[in-house]
């Protein structure tokens, strides 16, 4: 039996982590507390000390509030869990932030509080993700037949990504509505015998799709029965479909359902993402429909910078398309800079590049690697007139 895993190094939490908080809600430094300190207020169904208890600046239609537990951001309980190890680091930032994109249709940034999954503990995850056996009757994946080669039963559900919305009353913060995500795998990687060779078993999209439909009815009924969810909590569940491990995108949500009371939910209605992978090909996907503009810029970009800095061993791009839209880029520059110097040199350089060549109108991340890691972080969000720069860890 495949055993759970957490994925991503130190690093990679501290990233995706940060990023999440501040991509996703782009926090004022003034905080606002929820009350006094010498009162109480209920919390994930906790009594906790108001003094410890913060929700983050001022709300916009794009940005929610989100909650500051004693000074530190309040992570998911469940949050990094995986059926399998997964080395695509995009899957779990398409994943994690496309889910959130996807609740503001809920779950308006004016009327709620985001909260990372409080519901779903690491320790139910794990089974649940798990396969299906005596020792684990939770479990949601199938039970091994023991079958070797693409006659076995395959892992279908790579993680679940819980978000909660919350409303602020009197003194305590209410749970209003709860966004699932089902991430979906399209391939899956095992070994004929443990640590031998990996071998890759494809899934067939309507089996996919056919699974997925299954699983999120029956997390419904699950998370029904979980301390603190009630029978009229508004539970949206999105399926989403993992990319490979050698992909250089990340995969895409593709459906979603509601469910408003009891174990009954929806119908499943279509998500239309693509990711795109610049600079591209000229035989990807809707090469001259979609983003033949943004592949032009992007590769005088790179053509910049790569001028200015010759020592820079690759940049490439993930865009997000929504309806033939673009909703976000995040591009990824992998140099060898040696000197702390050289980096705060660069990463200036390119946060007075990049608005003049990059689009304004979406959310745009640019991530400067290393080969000790992420070194700094540059965020423009939508329609805004500069970079923001995070610088992460020094270089040797």
């Amino acid at each position: 039996m495949r055993y759970i895993k957490w994925i991503g190094a130190a690093i990679g939490v501290i990233v995706l982590g940060g990023a999440l908080l501040f991509l996703g809600n782009y926090y004022s430094k003034n905080s606002a507390e929820v009350a006094s300190k010498d009162t109480k207020t209920t919390v994930n169904n906790k009594v906790t000390s108001k003094k410890g208890i913060k929700l983050t600046g001022t709300a916009t239609q794009d940005n929610y509030k989100s909650v500051i537990k004693d000074g530190n951001y309040l992570v998911g309980k469940a949050r990094g869990i995986t059926a399998s190890q997964n080395d695509n680091q995009y899957n779990t930032e398409s994943f994690e932030n496309g889910l959130l994109n996807l609740a503001k249709n809920k779950f308006s940034p004016k009327s709620y509080i985001f909260q990372e999954g409080q519901y779903l503990d690491a320790s139910t995850a794990k089974k649940w993700l798990n396969r299906k056996s005596n020792s684990n009757p939770d479990g949601l994946n199938p039970e091994d037949n023991g079958k070797k080669d693409d006659g076995r039963n395959p892992l279908y559900l790579q993680a679940i990504e819980e978000q909660d919305f919350m409303v602020q009353s009197s003194d305590a913060l209410q749970l209003k509505g709860i966004m699932l995500g089902l991430a979906m795998n399209s391939e899956d990687i095992y070994q004929k015998e443990e640590y031998g060779a990996n071998y890759t078993q494809k899934i067939d999209d309507n089996t996919r799709i056919a699974k997925g439909k299954e699983l999120a009815a029956e997390v419904v009924k699950r998370y029904r029965k979980l301390e603190g969810v009630t029978d009229n909590t508004p539970i949206v569940v999105a399926l989403f479909t993992e990319a490979p491990n050698d992909s250089l995108s990340g995969g895409t949500f593709y459906s979603y359902t509601e469910s408003n009371n009891g174990d009954k939910i929806s119908g499943f209605t279509p998500v239309n993402d693509v990711n795109v992978v610049l600079p591209m090909q000229e035989n990807t996907f809707n090469y001259n429909e979609i983003a033949a503009n943004l592949n032009g810029d992007f590769i005088n970009f790179q053509n910049t910078i790569q001028g200015f800095f010759p020592n820079l061993s690759y940049i490439t791009a993930q865009a997000q398309y929504h309806d033939k839209t673009l909703a976000s880029l995040k591009v990824d520059v992998t140099t060898q800079f040696y000197s702390q110097t050289e980096m705060n040199s660069f990463t200036n350089y390119l946060a007075q590049t990049a608005p003049s060549m990059l689009p304004t109108d979406v959310d745009v991340q640019i991530r400067v690697k290393t080969v000790n890691g992420v070194q700094a972080v540059l965020v423009q969000k939508a329609n805004g007139k500069s970079y923001e720069v995070i610088q992460l860890g020094a270089t040797h």
